[in-house]
């Protein structure tokens, strides 16, 4: 490796195998060159998170991070890890520095089918990565009261309106988008749906949010014309529609397309996604930004569940599958950039080992009940990870 990836280390379950999979899968094999990051939930607290800040810097710096999942804390988190505050998520903190779009596409192996039948390709997430409820401020209403939004403008502009009148307790939040922001959302999309060579589905509800969401909608068609007829030679084809009749259309839908949600939005239907197609480990994350840089991750937690087990000296049968995807697209994407077609390879020869270990039956808990036409064979974490450096080693001999 010439540069560095910039790695991002991160909580629980997941954490435990990060560790697992650089020692059995990425050390004995590239010399790997990362600028570390502890997102860890206790040194995010122990730098009122700035270490966030600065990973996302890096990313800025280098062009392309790998990120383990991470906690955002509740008030029971709070209490658990002895917090000064309720950090913000960290991916929604990366994601607003980063500006970009978060494309999130399952990993489907043959023996494993799709809860919905109909479907026979893999969707693709497009997930706005600003602004919403990420970057939302909120209060909580003890006593009754008016509730206003103001917005003042540099150049006199004014407007203030009142959001509700409290007879009684209750909590408010306010969000905000730019569009500047929504712009580089709809430009990331449209090339990526050319890139893939894919129909572009783009939802949300203009009807009822007539400013908020209705300006999602006037940019994604402004930006269009930019990309109309590219999408008519390569024969693919983009359509708004709301977000209760995306839901209804993509379940009838035989998949094989991307579907571009707001950043609430699309965090809900990525684990719908993956879930209705085996499970949520099996799902990649990749963070692109306008400027070309890229954060690759899981798409799921930290595996809370599992963690406490760990704690507890129990073997778990955690799927790794979604995190060391993100490391072969982080090392991918590095040998591209770096011109080193040895890092392309290795990164292609990991995932065919994953494939190679699961269609020979081999897997972890979760995807046991649902494979189809083999005969599984349940194995904990590190028997896993030891079955797909087996089948690596054979395919780097």
């Amino acid at each position: 490796m010439l540069t560095p990836l910039v790695e991002m280390d991160g909580d629980e379950m997941t954490r435990v195998l990060w560790k697992i999979i650089k020692d059995e899968l990425i050390l004995p094999f590239v010399d790997l060159k990362t600028e570390y990051y502890d997102l860890g939930l206790p040194q995010r607290d122990k730098t009122s998170d700035k270490i966030t800040v600065e990973a996302a810097e890096a990313t800025k710096k280098y062009g392309v991070a790998v990120k383990c999942a991470t906690i955002t804390p509740n008030k029971q988190r709070m209490t658990e890890y002895n917090l000064h505050e309720m950090w913000k998520s960290p991916n929604g903190t990366i994601r607003s520095i980063l500006d970009g779009t978060v494309f999130r596409t399952p990993i489907c192996i043959p023996s494993i089918k799709p809860v919905v039948k109909n479907w026979e390709k893999p969707i693709t997430i497009a997930r706005h990565a600003y602004g919403d409820v990420y970057k939302s401020v909120e209060i909580r209403a003890n006593e009754p009261g008016t509730a206003k939004m103001v917005f003042d403008g540099e150049n006199g502009q004014h407007e203030e309106v009142v959001i509700h009148q409290f007879k009684g307790a209750g909590v408010l939040q306010g969000m905000h988008n730019t569009d500047k922001s929504i712009r580089s959302f709809a430009h990331a999309c449209f090339k990526f749906a050319l890139d893939m060579r894919q129909d572009l589905w783009f939802s949300t509800k203009d009807t009822i949010s007539k400013k908020y969401d209705a300006q999602f909608r006037t940019i994604f068609d402004e930006v269009f014309t930019e990309y109309r007829e590219k999408f008519e030679q390569q024969g693919i084809a983009y359509f708004y529609t709301l977000i209760d009749d995306a839901v209804a259309r993509v379940i009838r839908s035989k998949g094989g397309f991307i579907w571009a949600c707001k950043n609430y939005d699309g965090d809900v239907m990525s684990d719908m996604v993956s879930t209705a197609f085996g499970s949520l480990a099996m799902m990649t994350s990749v963070l692109v930004s306008p400027d070309g840089n890229y954060e690759f991750e899981a798409a799921h937690g930290t595996v809370t569940r599992h963690y406490y087990k760990y704690l507890q000296g129990e073997e778990t049968s955690t799927n790794p599958m979604a995190t060391i995807f993100a490391w072969t697209g982080a090392l991918r994407k590095r040998g591209e950039l770096d011109g080193i077609a040895a890092l392309v390879e290795f990164a292609d020869n990991l995932e065919a080992a994953c494939f190679d270990t699961l269609n020979e039956g081999i897997a972890t808990k979760d995807l046991v009940s649902l494979m189809e036409g083999i005969e599984p064979t349940s194995v904990n974490s590190k028997e896993f990870i030891a079955a797909i450096r087996q089948h690596l080693e054979k395919r780097l001999a």
